[in-house]
């Protein structure tokens, strides 16, 4: 971006850093539109894997580690820090002392690098329960914090099913801009409701035997041909039809896609396909998160399906993405 009088961004001076970065669902969006990453960071080791295999760098591990007065170092200076970074309590007895009340978050961790490496934007997504979490307390305080390091937030709680995605998964998304910027409103992208669905994204021609569920207890109690709709269509149980036992018509979306929780369909859910209930294969779960077809995927089906759960919609920040442009270059 540089610091020019003309105040006029380009997309290919832009750079980037990537915390929690999973697999690189932050990445391939921004740099789709020409950013640059400059940096990421990821602890777990097999994200680290398929982060490596397709981004060819390996990631800097577990970022609560790094001191105060190597964070220059280690970090390069950049535009724009991303991150979806997981939900935790904050301590909010005491005496209020705002930044420093979210200690032993990894919120903190962003606020720690932020206030040595001062991006223009952050950029985060998290859980859609954050909004609600502790009472709206850990929302408030963090959007306080980020008011008292000098940024203007904005937050909302995106569908991914609106903008693109066969998948539900809503989550809440932070863009900031630094108080310098004079950006003092910023407006989400608008849903799109692009007519895709599950039936378009599923693989052709595989073995499905390994993802196939054949049980006395499946009850279907409506048929498989649904109008099609942009929500996942329950269709019929598996058991009790608890969580991980919901069986979906292919003419809506998939379910939220989910590292952990069991069932017999646990994290993808089940669906009826040509005439078999299965769990969405890895490469379908990649497809329906928005990532690109010759992405990687060379760890166990385990860790891929904990991998796409915990994942970020690439279609959600690819549309954001393009919002935050445009909001520079219009500033």
């Amino acid at each position: 971006m540089g610091k020019h009088k003309n105040n006029r961004h380009k997309m290919g001076e832009t750079t980037f850093i990537d915390l929690f970065a999973g697999i690189g669902g932050f990445r391939i969006a921004l740099e789709e539109l020409g950013f640059k990453c400059v940096f990421s960071s990821e602890w777990d080791k097999y994200a680290q894997k398929t982060y490596f295999e397709n981004f060819k760098e390996m990631p800097y591990g577990d970022i609560t580690k790094l001191k105060d007065e190597d964070i220059n170092k280690t970090i390069p200076d950049h535009d724009v820090l991303c991150g979806g970074f997981p939900c935790q309590a904050f301590s909010v007895s005491g005496k209020q002392k705002g930044f420093e009340d979210t200690r032993g978050t990894l919120f903190f961790d962003i606020v720690r690098i932020v206030k040595v490496k001062n991006p223009k934007i952050l950029f985060l997504e998290n859980v859609k329960n954050f909004e609600k979490h502790d009472n709206g307390k850990t929302f408030s305080k963090v959007m306080a914090v980020l008011d008292e390091i000098g940024y203007n937030a904005f937050a909302k709680v995106l569908n991914a099913s609106q903008y693109g995605a066969p998948t539900s998964r809503e989550r809440i998304y932070f863009v900031c801009f630094r108080k310098d910027l004079n950006i003092k409103k910023f407006e989400f992208p608008k849903p799109t409701f692009e007519k895709v669905y599950l039936k378009d994204y599923l693989e052709n021609n595989i073995d499905a035997k390994e993802f196939e569920i054949n049980r006395p207890d499946i009850k279907f109690y409506k048929e498989a041909e649904q109008p099609l709709q942009l929500n996942p269509i329950q269709i019929g149980t598996i058991n009790n039809g608890g969580q991980g036992e919901r069986i979906y018509s292919i003419n809506g979306h998939a379910i939220t896609l989910s590292a952990h929780g069991g069932g017999a369909a646990s994290k993808t859910g089940a669906y009826l396909i040509n005439g078999k209930v299965r769990k969405l294969t890895p490469k379908e779960c990649a497809r329906v998160m928005g990532f690109p077809e010759n992405f990687k995927i060379l760890v166990s089906k385990a860790q891929a399906y904990k991998q796409f759960g915990n994942s970020v919609s690439i279609q959600v920040l690819r549309a954001v993405s393009k919002r935050i442009f445009e909001t520079l270059q219009s500033a």
